[in-house]
């Protein structure tokens, strides 16, 4: 498995619409924790984006997976930079393969 680091960007004015799918998202970012496929992941404080940091075989598969994001659905995300990631220190060293 593989660790990446996913950054979204929201969308400007998208405040409203991220407010609306933000329950459905979080079902969705907890299913995922629950399988261990998302190691953590939450805004930034200045409410322009978040982080979530994925396990995954490849980066083809997280794509899959982050198209079935519900804020994705509600078209709030206006980029995002997946980054394959390998954490060495603290709670999250070890998990890359």
């Amino acid at each position: 498995m593989t660790v990446f680091a996913v950054e979204y960007v929201y969308a400007a004015d998208s405040t409203e619409a991220r407010n609306e799918a933000r329950p459905a998202h979080r079902e969705w970012t907890g299913g995922l924790a629950e399988d261990g496929v998302i190691l953590a992941s939450g805004p930034y404080g200045d409410g322009a984006g978040a982080l979530l940091i994925f396990k995954a075989d490849n980066e083809a598969s997280l794509n899959s997976v982050l198209k079935q994001d519900p804020f994705a659905a509600a078209g709030v995300i206006a980029g995002i930079r997946v980054t394959e990631w390998s954490p060495v220190t603290g709670m999250l060293a070890g998990l890359a393969a």
